[in-house]
């Protein structure tokens, strides 16, 4: 099957979209079809596993493990740098493809492409070496770590080949082999970069199947996979939880979130409009750290306000592979018809919706831009996370009452601070729950900056040594001379 895209000019292989199990391609007699957000279209089809597939990437995994888990620092380097190359070889390519199958523009596609390589290369250069934890001449501690063996990993469908590389960079570099699951939404970018590894790496040690919600499943049931790195929904990562304990699989769940931003008074509301959009609305808001509360102090609310509605009336929402558009729609059908629920239900509400609403095109899954001012703190649209483009900006009169707002929540994911004081920022930023907050700034992230929730935001940390070492097993061994 050929994939032509006429406005970037860029052509994706012709060939039929594949499983990658034990360095084979392998298909499937069912097959789905992956959807172009912006269209309703079909792109191309692509297999469905069955529990043999599984079985299969499973066995193959933990027969590579044996000789994976003894490559040294270099190789394991070599190879991650390798996966990097694949994906800078084919750039443009990635970048249609990405477009297609999520929806993002070209900026955002960038963003996210460019981020897989950047995070390949630097967490090969990250390790874990021995740590020497007493020596007293005779008696000597060591603290070492080993991998876990087999990795199964699940990714979703708003930055599916960046997410999958946060968790196949470390899981490889740690000594680990991994079986992955890409989103049913959005398997096609995951499954060509499946087919590429296996020019640079051995046979298992990174194999990509592809189907709905029984392969994840299975996974997480499976006994001879050791932990699960899953980004999903609060409500899916609580089944992996559940479906884990069978055999006390190690776990890192990447969850929702519904982060607070807090404005204090001392700022110019114009001069940070853009950033306060950009800070919601990027990624058409498919973002887990997104602002989707915006608390903005009564001093400067009104001018806030109509400074972010402004900017917002400036921003082009429309198919990604136009070169004009800056926001692209929502991925598929079900978050899409969630997210109309959501408005449906402000409207009846009676809240006043000052730019957006209800959709009225009938292209693909856009939701307009939508900003609400100041509905009830008990409002679906302030205390669900819309994983949309819908954006209630709040009004608060003093700190000590925006914070408490902002905690009240069973989310602790990320959150901002933007005040022109920063030590008043730092104080509070520190009083909020969340596993990230940044201050005059936002979704700034790196392969050594640690990312985590609180709460019901998930468990355990992605990127940097914490993130490494949750990879790992620890092992310490003690020694001394035996005395005859």
């Amino acid at each position: 099957m050929k994939i032509e895209n006429a406005v970037w000019g860029t052509q994706i292989p012709a060939r039929e979209f594949a499983m990658s199990i034990n360095g084979n391609r392998v298909v499937s007699k069912d097959t789905d079809f992956a959807i172009n957000p912006a269209t309703g279209q079909p792109i191309a089809a692509y297999p469905l596993a069955t529990r043999q597939h599984l079985d299969q990437a499973v066995q193959a995994a933990k027969t590579a493990f044996d000789t994976w888990r003894h490559t040294s620092f270099s190789e394991r380097q070599k190879a991650l740098n390798g996966l990097a190359d694949q994906i800078e070889a084919n750039y443009e390519a990635f970048l249609t493809l990405l477009t297609m199958e999520q929806g993002k523009p070209r900026a955002g596609a960038e963003w996210e492409i460019g981020g897989s390589i950047y995070w390949l290369r630097e967490i090969g250069k990250q390790s874990l070496p021995e740590e020497v934890v007493r020596d007293e001449g005779e008696n000597k501690v060591v603290t070492r770590y080993t991998p876990i063996g087999v990795i199964g990993g699940i990714t979703p469908w708003n930055f599916p080949l960046l997410l999958a590389v946060w968790k196949i960079a470390p899981a490889l570099m740690a000594g680990n082999t991994m079986v992955l699951k890409p989103s049913p939404y959005t398997p096609l970018c995951t499954l060509w970069f499946g087919e590429l590894a296996q020019k640079i790496l051995p046979p298992g040690v990174l194999n990509i199947v592809s189907g709905g919600n029984e392969p994840g499943r299975w996974m997480t049931e499976h006994p001879d996979i050791g932990k699960i790195a899953f980004t999903g929904s609060t409500a899916t990562g609580k089944k992996v939880m559940a479906s884990a304990a069978s055999n006390l699989k190690r776990l890192t769940l990447e969850l929702g979130g519904n982060d607070p931003a807090i404005v204090l008074p001392d700022v110019d509301p114009e001069a940070i409009a853009r950033d306060l959009f950009w800070a919601s609305f990027q990624n058409s808001s498919q973002f887990c750290v997104a602002t989707k509360r915006l608390y903005i102090h009564e001093q400067i609310y009104d001018r806030a306000v109509a400074a972010l509605v402004d900017y917002a009336r400036t921003v082009k929402v429309d198919n990604g592979l136009l070169v004009e558009s800056q926001l692209g729609p929502l991925q598929n059908r079900m978050q899409y018809d969630k997210v109309r629920d959501l408005l449906r239900d402000s409207v009846a509400q009676g809240h006043q919706i000052l730019l957006g609403g209800l959709p009225t095109d009938t292209r693909g899954f856009f939701i307009p831009v939508t900003i609400i001012d100041n509905p009830p703190d008990e409002s679906r649209c302030v205390v669900e996370e819309a994983f949309g483009p819908v954006l209630p900006v709040l009004k608060y009169r003093d700190i000590d009452e925006a914070i408490d707002r902002a905690n009240r929540t069973e989310y602790g994911l990320a959150a901002s601070v933007w005040s022109a004081d920063v030590a008043k920022a730092q104080a509070v930023a520190r009083r909020l729950e969340a596993g990230t907050v940044w201050i005059n700034q936002i979704h700034v992230f790196g392969p050594d900056i640690a990312f985590g929730g609180h709460k019901q935001s998930g468990m355990g940390i992605e990127n940097s040594l914490h993130g490494l070492a949750g990879y790992c097993n620890m092992q310490t061994i003690m020694e001394r001379p035996l005395n005859v």
